[in-house]
């Protein structure tokens, strides 16, 4: 196995999505997904090296799985597999956004092992999703999550909801502590609500910032924001499409945002370095990328043309 300074080892769950059928929505047809799945597997397509860490099972759900990332040249020699079958989430579009109802029970999904030896070998390290307060994935999340923030940019999509919250309590901890080690943490207006209330959201990623990370803030149709030290605030308005489907939306904007610093060899020295001009051009990109999704069905982002400038 291999890696390099541009590479992203991707630790997380990879389930599969019940999503109603748009000609019939009394039939739910299956897709993969999970949000480290998501990220893993548009990493690849966007041209990143991606290794994707997670637990895959017996089924044929898990075969399912295993073709998608492999199809868009995600790498999986670090996978944890057995004969449980794989995690559902059954998909609920409203109005407001996808509310999801899980089954995740002793499954294969969650069954996974740490990375820490593993994790110098990369540029980045991504973290987040169902497997970070889930068990027992969550405590490998967390012990992979603090070896990688001694070795190079710990990457954090805490992607908490209330249907994604299982235990309020301990999620919240543990979503708390993931993000303090991020590098690089990306959050939706929601997130900061649920993990840190009381505050306007901007004023907390303001804070975040300051103790020498980068922090995006998106917030869907009303665009992103990027945090730094160094350049302030920074903010550019969403990508005007007609909305297809919103499903996996966060995960390729998470995608662009790391094949973009990849690509300007940003992930060097354990802190990122962005001008401001730097700052906008990635979030761009990123929300181009997120915009390739959002105009189709699935969850597949693609490259929107040419690459970063700093």
């Amino acid at each position: 196995m291999s890696g390099g300074p541009d590479a992203v080892l991707v630790m997380g769950e990879a389930l599969i999505d019940l999503v109603p059928s748009p000609d019939d929505p009394g039939t739910h047809r299956a897709q993969p997904g999970g949000a480290p799945a998501n990220v893993a597997a548009g990493l690849a397509r966007l041209g990143t090296p991606s290794w994707f860490a997670g637990g895959l099972g017996g089924d044929g759900f898990a075969r399912l799985i295993e073709e998608r990332l492999v199809s868009a040249g995600t790498r999986l020699d670090l996978c944890a597999r057995s004969e449980l079958p794989t995690a559902l989430a059954v998909a609920d579009p409203g109005p407001d956004g996808t509310g999801y109802h899980f089954h995740l029970q002793d499954t294969a999904t969650f069954r996974l092992p740490e990375r820490t030896a593993d994790v110098g070998r990369f540029g980045a390290v991504y973290a987040g999703g169902l497997a970070a307060v889930v068990a027992p994935a969550a405590e490998a999340v967390a012990a992979t999550a603090r070896a990688s923030a001694g070795h190079g940019v710990l990457v954090v999509d805490p992607n908490v909801r209330e249907d994604r919250t299982l235990d309020s309590g301990s999620a919240v901890r543990r979503l708390r502590e993931l993000c303090a080690l991020a590098g690089i943490l990306k959050v939706s207006d929601e997130d900061v609500s649920a993990l840190w209330p009381g505050a306007a959201p901007e004023d907390t990623c303001e804070r975040l910032a300051a103790e020498n990370r980068l922090v995006v803030l998106t917030r869907g149709p009303a665009g992103s924001t990027a945090f730094g030290r160094e350049f302030g605030r920074v903010s550019v308005p969403a990508v005007r499409v007609e909305v297809v489907n919103t499903i996996g939306a966060g995960d390729a904007f998470m995608a662009g945002t790391l094949n973009w610093l990849g690509d300007a060899k940003a992930f060097g020295g354990g802190a990122v370095r962005l001008s401001r001009e730097g700052a906008a051009e990635m979030l761009t990109f990123a929300s181009r990328v997120a915009a390739s999704v959002v105009a189709r069905s699935g969850t597949e982002p693609s490259r929107p043309g040419a690459g970063p400038g700093r």
